[in-house]
């Protein structure tokens, strides 16, 4: 065999190992059982973190829908002064639950471990779950009821239960796509289990 194409199989070897997990949205973001078919861990994550926390799958799913469309490594967009300078990025928030990192670091002290990681599908679920168990606890939403688990979700409990929403007509629009979305994702899992 000639040394370069040993080298060529030794670097097509390298390059196959490399690159970390997959981080791209599914194809069919509408349809749920699709995204499961794709993407079979999704299920057995939002699986895992149904029975550990109570919070339906098709919460979870469309609370990802709507924080990252389903991108391990999504993050939030740079700012800019004066249009041009870049000044960092709008929120520390990433991975799929879009966790910020106070409250990424609350969750791995109480409940994930140093090693739980925000673009780890099971670990981003876990996260979800044990946030909006702490919601459904302390505030009173039910585990199924996804516009006021985003809401919540999105405001922080303290903003919830302070209503800050109400100022927010543009947040409660999106919290109710997050509702419309959930009962979708429902209704469709019903058929595809």
């Amino acid at each position: 065999m000639s040394r370069f194409l040993r080298a060529s199989l030794v670097v097509l070897c390298l390059a196959s190992c490399g690159g970390g997990g997959n981080y791209s949205a599914p194809r069919q973001m509408d349809d749920a059982c699709a995204i499961l078919r794709e993407r079979p861990q999704y299920l057995r994550a939002m699986t895992a973190t149904e029975r550990r926390w109570g919070i339906p799958v098709h919460v979870q799913m469309a609370t990802i829908y709507q924080e990252s469309k389903f991108v391990g490594n999504a993050r939030t967009p740079h700012t800019f002064a004066l249009g041009v300078i870049p000044m960092g990025r709008q929120s520390t928030a990433y991975g799929y639950s879009q966790a910020l990192n106070a409250t990424w670091e609350e969750y791995q002290d109480s409940a994930g471990g140093r090693r739980a990681k925000r673009d780890d599908i099971g670990d981003a679920t876990d996260f979800m779950g044990w946030y909006m168990d702490e919601s459904a606890r302390s505030l009173g939403i039910s585990k199924a009821d996804a516009e006021a688990q985003y809401l919540a979700y999105h405001e922080g409990r303290t903003g919830y239960a302070a209503q800050s929403y109400l100022n927010k007509p543009w947040l409660v629009e999106v919290a109710a796509k997050v509702g419309a979305r959930s009962e979708m994702y429902r209704e469709q899992l019903a058929y595809c289990r």
